[in-house]
């Protein structure tokens, strides 16, 4: 084996193939050109001469970084990682390399990150952190930039964005706990700056009147954030202020964490004494007590189709700009029963 780096014409004659061919079966754009066998063979080869592809080099012959941005709002969110996962799934099969950036829902330092990102050539970039008004990445799209929204829409743009669907899973919550026999349900709510708060308290006031249930707005609050401390906050002013809901429907699962922390400390049992219905189905719920009845969302599923919307928009720049909304689904656990008489 060569002390040096593995070239590519090494590789080539290891697997008894042209250069030419060797360069085609390793690019993931052009391997389907290579016959399988070949392919494989030149697999093997670079495999065990452990050649690893120049994307410098492959970056200039295509004017591509071969790189692809990330930003997220909060890298500890248990929410992001299988958004993530789907997102360098694709992306690898490509070629590319994916830059997370973490922007700690600060609006200066997500401008600085994008920035530094654009200044590094990335060939497009998929964001997470969005407000609903952010003119940033409007401005952005408007001027050319490749991008696509994950899980977050911006108002008054057509920025492509992969999200799943808040509304119908809010509903689907709602109708749950009414078919139990609640019609004192709270929203305890996500920030309204983002596209996922709002559609979720929408889709809560759009459930209770369509089962003609008139909205106590003392049972309608809202979080400043996606946390558990921010929904614990939001929670507890509710019942300081004299409000007993039998249910509550949270924005997000960090939420319903908060809202269990209240629960706890005023020594409300669930489901016993109070209902609780989480949104996203985060990989720990399940394991919480009570296991948390919650809404699915397909995360990976989400981040893979994202990536695979950029990719189209790299290779077709003229494409244009649609959204996707994937399905919900609603899991029940042991967090949800039918109110004490």
């Amino acid at each position: 084996m060569p002390t040096n780096s593995p070239t590519l014409k090494e590789v080539a004659q290891r697997a008894g193939v042209h250069v030419t061919t060797a360069s085609r079966a390793l690019n993931p754009a052009t391997s389907s050109l290579v016959n399988p066998a070949t392919m494989r063979r030149v697999q093997a080869a670079a495999r065990e001469l452990r050649y690893q592809p120049n994307a410098m080099a492959r970056g200039l012959k295509t004017s591509r970084s071969m790189s692809v941005g990330v930003l997220l709002p909060d890298l500890t969110n248990p929410l992001f990682p299988p958004i993530v996962r789907g997102i360098e799934d694709v992306l690898a099969n490509s070629g590319y390399t994916t830059l997370i950036a973490n922007t700690d829902n600060d609006l200066d330092r997500q401008r600085t990150l994008f920035d530094t990102l654009r200044a590094r050539q990335v060939d497009g970039v998929i964001i997470a952190t969005a407000r609903r008004d952010d003119t940033l990445f409007a401005e952005a799209h408007k001027q050319g930039a490749r991008m696509v929204m994950v899980n977050r829409r911006v108002d008054q743009s057509d920025i492509p964005s992969v999200t799943g669907d808040d509304h119908d899973g809010i509903a689907m919550a709602v109708r749950h706990l009414i078919e139990l026999g609640h019609t004192r349900i709270a929203h305890v709510g996500g920030p309204q700056h983002t596209s996922t708060g709002r559609t979720r308290q929408r889709a809560y006031r759009q459930a209770l009147d369509e089962a003609g249930i008139e909205l106590d707005p003392g049972l309608l609050v809202t979080a400043q954030e996606f946390t558990e401390a921010e929904g614990a906050t939001a929670a507890r002013g509710m019942f300081e202020a004299g409000k007993r809901p039998t249910a509550i429907v949270a924005a997000n699962d960090m939420i319903a964490l908060g809202c269990l922390d209240v629960f706890s400390d005023r020594r409300m049992r669930c489901p016993q004494d109070i209902s609780l219905v989480g949104f996203n189905d985060m990989p720990f719920v399940d394991r919480l007590t009570p296991p948390l009845s919650t809404v699915h969302v397909p995360h990976y599923q989400i981040g893979a189709e994202a990536a695979r919307m950029l990719l189209d928009r790299l290779a077709n720049p003229d494409l244009p700009a649609k959204s996707i909304t994937l399905p919900a689904t609603l899991v029940l656990r042991e967090s949800t029963s039918a109110p004490k008489l």
